[in-house]
This record gives structure tokens, sequence and C-alpha cells, in this order.
């Protein structure tokens, strides 16, 4: 009872249920994290079994399609461009059935069990005693409409759930200016959930293959299987720990009915044509809400750039792959297993980067902003582009099958020259994301309403899809000698598009730092 009576008292004097500080202190300095809560633990590993799951099935896609079902190179880059195409297209679904209908914990278990049925499928798909015929169609069915959908739904809701389970505001430390941050928790947060990913990409990536090389296809989907059911076991029994925010009215009809309102009261005067909205009293939106429309509106443009970061990163599920299958490698190597470099070196830099490089610039007064963390990904990624455009012309020099368009060659052809020089390709990927896939989904939950996290955030992973539909029309090229020059041009356009986008939003980052006020 004495809590409650100092509840409101409390917030209304600028200090929030938890005792941190609504606005920014006089003498902030710089912001350090918090240890995380359970709840968010809880998520992180249902996270990673889900990742364990999505990628330790869908990286053997490209090799299971090509050597066991015997379809064509273009064929199969186009199929697993498709799978991940409809993985991102269903996030805009899975937020719109949270925000809207189910709230994110409900939607989230919905989801996982439709993605579990989608596993079992999966592997049944594979077995030696189905009829040949049914192969493909089930595999199409299991990937795209079960594990497809079900993989949207979590994306879309997850990452914003789990940033939830923050407490925000200031807190002052023992150190004069710097306070506990919730901005820096939920990077923190942000860093160890995509952490929690990379493991158990990393984790699936280094069993799976191994198993469908050793045993068989249908035990290796199986695997997934059950380490899917774990997660789900494992997130369902968190209820009791969870921060859950209400449903309400329908966020999108009330960002219709601001919009229209700004609209039909248009003032030139105004800095922004939403601020129309502003200032109603006992209104369906406060002003809060309003500046977190704006703020997720400005961010949409940030991820209009997106698309082509993830047309490039997509590379290592398909192209790479067919790239380590030209070149000689150990016999007891999987074409497809140095993926788990580029998910390991995430998980060896992720707490560096946490414990050490963040919290040096931060106490130095350097803020190192989003937009800057962004930009630094979209370079790193395009020099790595280089690497595997001179690495591709290097394969193609070595013999005894050169570019590979010879009448003698098979889908097991490969030139003298060594599997281990793709390593660099993986590592600078895997280095671009932590700043600007990290960064994204980060950017995505800071700069939106509270109705809207889920929907902002399903709207940044959105973008995979369209890197994935600009993989399907390069899977045009992506035969021999072709994608060579494929590789060439997305190097190139990556690194313009990069100057572009810090050009246009580099002064998002100030505005993103006198952003001081947390609102719902």
């Amino acid at each position: 009872m004495e809590d409650q009576e100092k509840g409101p008292a409390a917030i209304d004097s600028g200090i929030n249920e938890h005792g941190y500080f609504l606005e920014q202190p006089a003498d902030f300095i710089g912001g350090i994290p918090e240890p995380l809560h359970i709840s968010a633990w809880f998520i992180i590993v249902t996270e990673l079994c889900e990742r364990f799951t999505y990628y330790g099935a869908s990286l053997m896609f490209t090799q299971y399609l090509r050597l066991h079902l015997k379809l064509e190179k273009q064929s199969s880059v186009a199929i697993v461009r498709g799978f991940q195409f409809f993985c991102y297209f269903t996030t805009l679904f899975g937020a719109y059935v949270a925000d809207q209908y189910l709230g994110k914990y409900k939607a989230i278990t919905s989801f996982a069990c439709w993605y579990l049925i989608g596993t079992a499928l999966l592997a049944i798909s594979a077995l030696s005693s189905l009829k040949s015929s049914l192969h493909l169609p089930l595999f199409i069915v299991s990937s795209y409409l079960f594990i497809g959908v079900g993989t949207g739904g979590i994306k879309a809701n997850v990452s914003a759930f789990v940033a939830e389970q923050v407490k925000i505001g200031y807190k002052p430390t023992s150190t004069p200016g710097i306070y506990i941050d919730s901005r820096s928790s939920i990077e923190r947060c942000y860093r160890y959930f995509y952490m929690a990913i990379n493991l158990g990409a990393f984790t699936g990536m280094l069993v799976c293959p191994q198993i469908a090389k050793n045993v068989n296809y249908f035990t290796a989907f199986l695997i997934p299987t059950v380490v899917m059911a774990a997660g789900v076991l494992i997130f369902v029994p968190g209820y009791k720990f969870y921060v859950k925010k209400p449903i309400g009215d329908s966020p999108f009809n009330k960002v219709y009915r601001c919009m229209r309102h700004a609209l039909k009261n248009k003032n030139p005067e105004n800095q922004h044509w939403l601020d129309s909205s502003k200032g109603l009293k006992d209104g369906e939106w406060n002003d809060n809400f309003v500046d977190g429309l704006k703020r997720s509106l400005r961010a949409c443009k940030v991820f209009l750039f997106y698309p082509l970061y993830w047309a490039l990163y997509n590379n290592m599920n398909d192209n790479f792959i067919n790239q380590g299958l030209q070149m000689d490698r150990p016999s007891w190597l999987s074409a497809d297993q140095l993926n788990v470099l580029n998910s390991g070196v995430i998980v060896i830099l992720i707490p560096i980067f946490d414990t050490l490089i963040f919290p040096w610039f931060s106490k130095r007064g350097i803020y190192l902003g989003p937009i800057k963390r962004i930009f630094i990904g979209f370079i790193i990624v395009s020099i790595g582009f280089v690497y595997v455009t001179v690495l591709q012309k290097f394969v193609y020099k070595a013999g005894p099958f050169y570019d590979f368009t010879g009448p003698d060659v098979s889908a097991e052809s490969y030139n003298n020259i060594s599997i281990w020089w793709q390593i660099p390709a993986y590592l600078s990927i895997g280095v671009s994301e932590i700043f600007a896939s990290v960064t994204g989904l980060e950017y995505a939950f800071s700069q939106a309403p509270a109705e809207l996290k889920s929907t902002l955030t399903a709207l940044f992973l959105f973008t995979n899809s369209g890197g994935s539909l600009i993989g399907m029309i390069l899977a045009i090229w992506s035969g021999d000698p072709t994608v060579l020059y494929t590789f060439a041009a997305q190097s190139s356009i990556m690194f313009v598009v990069a100057l572009i986008f810090y050009r246009l939003f580099k002064h998002y980052d100030i505005e993103v730092r006198a952003q001081s006020t947390y609102g719902g």
C-alpha cells in the first residue's frame, strides 16, 4: 500500500516506479548499462534455441537441394532466397497479430508452436522411405508455409519483447555524472540478445551439417526440431517473470487518426507536419506518442538503406557455399560449415565491445551514435565483398576446372584452391553485423512509441525481405562465371550507398543523443 501511494507522486516528480529519473540529469556525462533481469535471460535463451533451429536447418538447404535433390545452382539459390524473403516478409503479419490482438507473449508462443510443426514436417520430407516426387513439395510447404511464417512471427516480437524487460530512465551511480542509462542497458540487452542468436546459429551450423554428412538429412533436420521444442518449454513457463505491456486500443487505428488529424489541421509554422496533432487535452494520444511517431517515420527512412546490406549478407547462405563447393576442402568439412566463423566472431567480439570498447568511448564522452555505427557496418561489409570478388577471381584462375563452364563439370567438381581462403569473408560480415544489424534492432526499439515497438521492429526486419528480393533477382547471374561480376557490383554499390547514407542521416545522431525524455 505504501508503494502504491508513492508511485503516482514519484512519477509526477519525474521519477518512475523503479526510482529512475525520466529526464536526463543536468550533470549527466555518460551512461552505463545495468545487469539484465532474469526475464530478459529467459527470452535470450529461447532465442538461442530458435536460432539453432533456423540456422541449423536452413544452412543445409543449398547442399540438400543441389546434392540430394539434384537441383541446378541457379534454382537452389532462387529457392533459398525465396525462403529468406518469406521469413522476413511475414514479420509484418507477426507484428500486426501481436500489437492488435494477442500481445507479444501470446504471439511468440503461438508462432513458436506453428514453427515446431514445420520443423517436424521438414524432417519427414527428408525420409528416404518417402516417394521421391514428394521430397521437394513437402520441403517447400514445411519451409515456406510453416517455418517461414513461424520464424517471421517470432522475430517481429521477440527482439522488442526482450528490450521491454529493461527499466527505463536514469539512475545515479557512485561516480558523479555517470548514470545507469536505459539507453545503454538496451544496447547491452541487444548485444547479448544478438550474441545468443549467433551462439545458437554457431552450434546449429556446427552440428547439423555434420549429422547430415555422416548420418542422413532426416536426423539432421530432426535435431533442430528437438531444440525448438526445448525453446518453447523454456519460454512458456517464464510467464510470471515477464514485463507485459497491455494491448489497449488498436495502435494502427491510433496512428491513422493521429496522422489524419495532423493533415486536417496542418499549420505551416510547425517544424514537423505531425506537430499539428499535439496539445490535445484528454485526447486518445499525447505529445509523447506524436514525438514517437515522428521518430518512427524518421527511422523508416534509415531502414530504406538496409535491403542492399542484407542482399550482401545473404550471400553466406548460398553463393558463399557454392563458392566453397568449388574449392578444395578436408573430407571432414562440409562447404556450408564455414558459416560458423561468422557466428563465432560475433560471440567472441560482442562481450569485448560491451565490456571494453563501448564503455571506453562512453566514459570519455565520445558518442558513437546509431547512424555512425550503421555506417561503419556498411563500410566493413563493402570491404569484405572486395575480398570475396578477388577470391572468386583466384578460384577461376586455379585448375583443373577454371571457371566451371567446361563439359566435364559436375556439382562435385572443385579447383585446387583451399576453402580456408574464405575465412576473411565470413569474419568481415560478422564484424559488420555488430555495427549494422545489432544497431538496427536497437534503433527500431528506441525510436518507436510503446504501442508500436513490435511494428517498427518488424519494419526493420522486413528490410531483409527486400534484400532477399534483390538476391532472387541476382540469382539469374549466380552461375559461372557471371557470379564474379555480381560480387564486384554489390561491393561497389554498397560502398557508394554507405557514403550517401552517412551524408543524409549523420545529423540524426545529434537528435538521438538529445532524446532525453522517455515516454511510454
